[in-house]
């Protein structure tokens, strides 16, 4: 790294605001480094996302895409920042390209690349893509296309920025179609051009025929049999279809070239629920699982440093569930439930502060509720503290109060659930937010039209759940998702017309549930009941037969099973599946990585107290440690963010826990803020930042220290993490997650991981 770039790297005052131009570009002044202590060189766009240098990555699939750049090693990590993208990893893509630029600074096509990994974050978007344009005079025609493709003078702005679409099914057609055009303009100037088709099929997905968009695949793979980007957009072009039986080929061909990408075993998961092999399901969303978290474990991430680790082990829940394996769902949904909570930013719409994202709890509840709805856990749904519903939470009270109707419902509890189902029409009405409002609204019709039948009034019950059976099926057929529903309505349909003696009526309402959710283990045996009452012996059989199968290992004591199984009917197991599965077995996968996520020994610290003395965290064991890297005394926003946790010390003391500030400030320099002086926070140095690179504090593509908190416990293990350009202010939050763990004997976090912390 030269010398200049070196010194203009040194940590300043703190200054209140960077120039209007940077703030307007994405991107420092040239001329003066004015930046807050812990910010990017290269501006404001850079502050997020990774801040270490990528590694050459195994199993991740190989692509090749040509680009223009001085420096010839740029080349390899954008080939491989161009393959991350094609499976999803956009952080790991972002982390590629952004060491393209700290190589090459000129390379347009790295900031292009770098745009495309950031691209749900309109204003990065916007400011990285102006760093390709300004640099696209520097580039081959081909490259000045792709560049100006993503840019669209016919794209809808929103305050001046690029508005994207958040997933290639978006709904915004007009834009994406625009891209589309732009990239087909550029495959047919350069027929060759793998890449150009392949983009091309990605921003025309959801948008057109799937046979025009399979003849695309199929000219990538002609050239490039391997391409990971072809085998997973087929994945996703077939998932929602009633035709996804054409991505069986890509589903294991993907999973074979990217095996060491958990997205890679998530689609083909998709692909075999949406055809009811749920052993195969299985198989691929626990690999995608493990795969995920062993990951976590190798370089200090945490759930939410995975976009999509809690909807693929939500899914694994549903799959199990779809099983008759009722405990590893259970114990799935609770696992997500006890991961640590994310830090989110500001709310950028509404100025909101100490907003959370709890998007892997959110997905944790819905596996919860879901499960226990589903094989009418009754007497677990009404016991206290059983569900951890959010006090305070309009959404959440709503939520409870349709659970706990439908649980008054199944103990018969009349009263009880005609009170549980008043209080949800009344919470529904007060619910602003138009998604949670649409569901309320669905549960309430579903609870009241149960009340109705038992309350003499049949006829209204049974029109009201047709009613909702129809809706609920053209829903499924347009989601390739896991449903949050406890179940398909036309099996609950078909168990009610078996009840009032109408088996026709039930066999139909079976059939369709099956059409909807293939091999559903509900419906075949509800389907098996009333064949055999209508005398057809053949039809009972097959799909009592089938049952076998598809509940081989179920949980014993399942009444529809027992209820199917009393039937006496001979059949062996018959899987009607497209292909043949492999026998789903938990304890096979467990080489890929752990099922569940534990906290991971934290690195050694080494550092210096106020005396010279050195200091470890070998002599806190036992003690929970709140451990901040900041960027020194004269770092205002760090010295602020100490001395909030310092008013918060005795909170944290009745937790057991130590609040230790680390920075490259000299021993004798540690106290000298006058706002230190008196902190109740024990000061250490780490002058040359080994402690700071070792917990990755560091930021490899400026060469400086980031700022950094994080929770361990008494073992020695990381709890929680928070590292980036910003300091993290708020002690709540660090006490939220200490309440949850904190008081924990020290045997309970070493039993998780496996091991002592690395002190």
């Amino acid at each position: 790294m030269s010398s200049s770039l070196s010194s203009r790297l040194a940590l300043r005052v703190c200054t209140a605001f960077l120039p209007a131009l940077a703030a307007a570009q994405g991107v420092a002044d040239p001329g003066r480094d004015d930046r807050l202590p812990g910010h990017s060189v290269r501006g404001h766009a850079f502050d997020e996302g990774p801040r270490e240098k990528p590694w050459k990555m195994q199993g991740i699939g190989a692509t090749h895409f040509p680009i223009t750049t001085s420096v010839p090693e740029v080349q390899q990590w954008f080939d491989q920042g161009i393959t991350l993208l094609h499976s999803f990893w956009y952080y790991e893509a972002e982390r590629a390209f952004r060491w393209c630029i700290e190589l090459d600074p000129e390379c347009a096509m790295a900031y292009w690349g770098m745009a495309l990994a950031v691209e749900r974050d309109h204003e990065r978007f916007e400011q990285v893509l102006g760093e390709a344009l300004r640099r696209k005079e520097k580039v081959t025609e081909r490259e000045r296309l792709y560049i100006e493709a993503w840019v669209g003078a016919e794209a809808p702005r929103l305050e001046g920025r690029f508005e994207r679409p958040k997933s290639p099914a978006s709904s915004d057609r007009p834009q994406r179609n625009a891209l589309q055009e732009k990239l087909e303009k550029l495959v047919v100037r350069y027929p060759d051009d793998i890449e150009a088709k392949a983009f091309t099929l990605l921003a025309g997905m959801g948008q057109g025929g799937r046979i025009a968009g399979d003849a695309l695949v199929r000219d990538i793979l002609a050239v490039a049999p391997d391409h990971p980007g072809a085998h997973h957009y087929r994945i996703h072009l077939w998932d929602s279809s009633e035709e996804n039986g054409v991505a069986l080929e890509s589903c294991q061909r993907y999973g074979r070239i990217a095996w060491d990408v958990g997205h890679a075993n998530h689609m083909p998961g998709h692909v075999y629920s949406g055809l009811g092999m749920w052993r195969e399901a299985a198989i691929w969303m626990e690999s995608a699982t493990r795969i995920e978290l062993r990951q976590m474990q190798e370089r200090m991430l945490f759930p939410y440093d995975y976009w999509n680790f809690a909807h693929n082990r939500n899914y694994l829940a549903y799959i199990q569930e779809q099983q008759g394996l009722v405990e590893p769902a259970l114990a799935g949904a609770r696992t997500l439930l006890a991961t640590p909570t994310n830090p989110s930013k500001d709310d950028e719409e509404d100025g909101k502060k100490g907003e959370y994202d709890d998007y892997v709890h959110s997905e944790g509840m819905s596996a919860l509720v879901r499960c226990l709805l589903k094989f009418e856990r009754w007497d677990e749904v009404l016991r206290d503290g059983a569900i951890p519903w959010k006090e305070d939470d309009d959404q959440h009270a709503t939520w409870r109060a349709y659970a706990e109707a439908l649980a008054h419902l199944g103990r018969d509890e009349v009263p009880e659930a005609i009170e549980s189902a008043s209080d949800l029409r009344e919470k529904v009405d007060g619910l602003e937010d138009e998604w949670e409002k649409r569901a309320g609204e669905r549960w309430f019709r579903e609870v009241d039209a149960l009340v109705r039948l038992h309350t003499d009034r049949e006829l209204e019950g049974l029109s009201e759940l047709e009613e909702l059976a129809r809706e609920q099926a053209e829903d499924f057929r347009r989601r390739d998702d896991p449903p949050d529903d406890r179940a398909v309505f036309y099996t609950l349909l078909g168990e009610l017309h078996l009840e009032r003696g109408s088996p026709k009526l039930a066999a139909e309402c079976f059939e369709k549930s099956l059409e909807l959710v293939r091999n559903d283990g509900f419906a075949l045996s509800g389907l098996a009941r009333a064949a055999h009452v209508l005398g057809d012996r053949e039809a009972a059989t097959r799909a009592w037969g089938r049952l076998q199968y598809v509940w081989a290992k179920a949980e014993p004591g399942l009444r529809w099973w027992d209820d199917a199984k009393a039937l006496g009917l001979q059949s062996a197991p018959i899987d009607e599946s497209p292909a043949k599965q492999r026998e789903y077995d938990s304890a096979a996968l467990a080489e890929l990585g752990p099922l569940e996520w534990a906290p991971f020994p934290a690195p050694k610290l080494v550092a210096l107290d106020a005396a010279g003395k050195t200091v470890g965290l070998e002599e806190l064991r036992g003690k929970n440690v709140v451990l901040v890297f900041y960027l020194g005394g004269q770092c205002v926003a760090c010295v602020k963010e100490l001395a909030a946790l310092s008013k918060k010390a005795e909170e944290f003391a009745e937790l057991d826990a130590t609040i230790l500030g680390v920075s490259a400030d000299a021993p004798a320099d540690l106290a000298k803020p006058d706002a230190l002086k008196d902190a109740q926070v024990r000061l250490l140095s780490d002058a040359d930042h080994a402690s700071a690179r070792a917990f990755h504090a560091w930021d490899d593509f400026d060469d400086q220290a980031v700022h950094a908190t994080l929770l361990i416990d008494r073992a020695g293990n990381v709890r929680w993490k928070h590292a980036g350009a910003e300091p993290f202010a708020d002690p709540e939050l660090l006490l939220e997650e200490l309440r949850r763990w904190g008081r924990e004997p020290a045997v309970a976090a070493t039993t998780a991981n496996g091991g002592q912390g690395s002190f």
